[in-house]
């Protein structure tokens, strides 16, 4: 294969600014080829947009029996993202998923294992990933430069969304349409690097999620979760969307110094000897280990959702090691679902989570949703989000 053929699963947002990207020849070795999109209007704008070598599609079934598409990159609402891929690898198609995997974990089990069956390619839009930054910090965790994780706090509070962006879609903030807020929208990525870098699933949580509290929503704009790991780690992490000016603070102390992440900057405070060495042998009453800050080097540049699907291609082409691969998914969304259970649950909730009864609890809500099936969406600029 010369070039994949890249089929784009919903035009929305983020499916359109894709779209510009590909069509601009920015992914070597990646040709847009087509795009499937269920709402009319949007397909007949998009043919005028796209030009007459990219074909709109508004049928599911045409898209994927077209012949047109070696890999789909899927970008519709949430709940959509494990069944359509799903469908992809059985037509033998390669993925590149959008954020979150899906809503809730049971579904994405089966997203998982369909990529398995199929051989194909499996990535997922984790574009935090190529941050230079959080690379380091990974790799300064990893090689136990940290020492060992005593402490985690990230407090990521600049997510600010008004009324008018919930309201620019009927499915939006919705139980039934969305699957959640501000955990499910703007936060994977976060849930994502924090058991990444860290390497770490939490033993139990226990988290506060507030529903509708600063906006006319059903789910989740404001919360707070505490959580514990087998090493006798803890971990605290604070979001909300109704906050301004907001705060992105990411705090991780080991037993060999601490590292903050704040403002595009990577501060590192090492320890010339280990806190628990110290602690052994120092006999001075007051006193604490000497600590160096460091200046740790950070080189390459961010290169966001056009490295994710430059790699991707570049692993159906080459064989290149995925920085994101679709199966890692289901890890930060378990967080996500364990925020939610322990809430409804008014209790610590144990890892692994228990599958069904979240998706019970979940199906329940989704029962009550007021989401709004006839009204259309409006496509927003998401040029400077994440």
């Amino acid at each position: 294969m010369e070039n994949v053929r890249l089929g784009i699963i919903g035009a929305g947002n983020m499916g359109g600014a894709h779209a510009r990207y590909l069509l601009n020849g920015e992914i070597n070795g990646a040709i847009l080829t087509a795009v499937l999109d269920s709402n009319e209007e949007r397909a007949e704008a998009l043919r005028k947009e796209l030009g007459s070598n990219v074909q709109i599609f508004t049928g599911e079934d045409s898209f994927f029996e077209s012949g047109l598409v070696d890999a789909v990159l899927i970008a519709t609402p949430h709940y959509f993202h494990s069944p359509l891929a799903i469908k992809a690898f059985d037509h033998g198609l390669h993925v590149l998923c959008e954020k979150p995997a899906g809503v809730y974990t049971k579904q994405v089990r089966e997203m998982n294992e369909a990529a398995e069956r199929s051989g194909k390619v499996f990535s997922m839009m984790y574009n935090q990933r190529t941050n230079p930054l959080y690379q380091k910090l990974r790799n300064l965790i990893q090689t136990g430069e940290l020492g060992e994780i005593r402490r985690v706090n990230w407090l990521i509070t600049n997510w600010y969304r008004s009324q008018s962006y919930y309201d620019s879609g009927g499915w939006r903030a919705t139980w039934e349409g969305e699957g959640g807020g501000v955990l499910i929208n703007q936060c994977p990525h976060q849930l994502d690097l924090w058991q990444w870098m860290t390497g770490m699933m939490p033993r139990r949580m226990r988290a506060f999620c507030y529903f509708g509290k600063h906006r006319e929503i059903e789910v989740e704009d404001d919360v707070t979760a505490f959580a514990e790991y087998d090493n006798g780690a803890t971990a605290v992490f604070v979001t909300t969307t109704g906050e301004a000016p907001g705060t992105n603070r990411l705090e991780i102390a080991g037993s060999r110094g601490k590292v903050v992440v704040e403002n595009g900057k990577l501060d590192f405070w090492r320890l010339r000897v280990s806190e628990p060495e110290f602690n052994r042998e120092y006999k001075g009453g007051f006193g604490a280990p000497e600590c160096w800050k460091v200046q740790v080097p950070i080189e390459g540049k961010e290169t966001a959702h056009r490295g994710i699907t430059q790699n991707f291609v570049d692993a159906i082409l080459k064989g290149t090691p995925l920085i994101a691969p679709g199966v890692e998914g289901i890890k930060g969304l378990e967080l996500s679902n364990a925020m939610h259970l322990s809430t409804w649950l008014d209790d610590w909730v144990e890892f692994p989570v228990n599958e069904d009864l979240y998706l019970k609890h979940l199906e329940e809500k989704a029962a009550q949703s007021n989401v709004k099936k006839d009204k259309n969406s409006v496509v927003l600029d998401v040029g400077g989000t994440y």
